[in-house]
């Protein structure tokens, strides 16, 4: 199965983040391999979007946001979690990343269960924290090139269903825009 391209990121982030929706993400550590498929993403752009981390300015930990598309941007959040994005723009804009907050589990199921310790598939990775904790993607992912196989990447995957819109969740800004997308399997 082939990497999703460099061009299939830039584009607007709100069409990227409905556009993942189905795509599969594989993570390998050694000899393991861990995989699922995309089920909720958010888009989070520029400027005209007050709940972005890019929103201000550039900074230490939302540079990727800023950097080549097709990159991992990873942060560490509540002193506990990490998130694990996707950069993704058109040129309209100057910085834009997708969280990817849920994952159908395919491969790799046994080593997700360790890492999550527990055995509900279900809750595996149901959340942006407890998806990168059951792929173990760390800041260590930071940047990495998506668009190429190698410890993280993203190809592929299923034809997605209805897609269903959202508002954001745990945001308090910019709570009007339906920039949520999930899919059911």
């Amino acid at each position: 199965m082939s990497t999703l391209p460099r061009e299939f990121y830039l584009n607007d982030t709100v069409t990227v983040a409905r556009n993942l929706l189905g795509k599969k993400i594989t993570r390998c550590i050694g000899r393991q391999k861990i995989s699922g498929i995309i089920i909720e993403t958010e888009a989070y752009r520029h400027r005209d979007d007050p709940a972005s981390h890019a929103h201000s300015r550039i900074t230490e930990r939302n540079k990727a946001m800023f950097e080549e598309v097709g990159r991992a941007y990873v942060y560490f959040t509540y002193g506990m979690h990490y998130c694990f994005n996707v950069v993704a723009r058109s040129p309209n804009f100057d910085a834009g990343a997708v969280l990817i907050r849920a994952i159908d589990p395919d491969e790799g199921i046994e080593i997700m269960e360790k890492n999550r310790k527990t055995k509900d598939t279900k809750r595996l990775a149901n959340g942006p924290a407890k998806l990168a904790q059951a792929m173990q993607i760390t800041k260590e992912q930071y940047g990495a090139d998506l668009t190429k196989k190698g410890s993280l990447f993203i190809s592929e995957g299923i034809e997605r269903p209805k897609v269903i819109a959202n508002s954001r969740v745990g945001i308090r800004k910019a709570v009007e825009k339906k920039w949520n997308f999930k899919i059911e399997i």
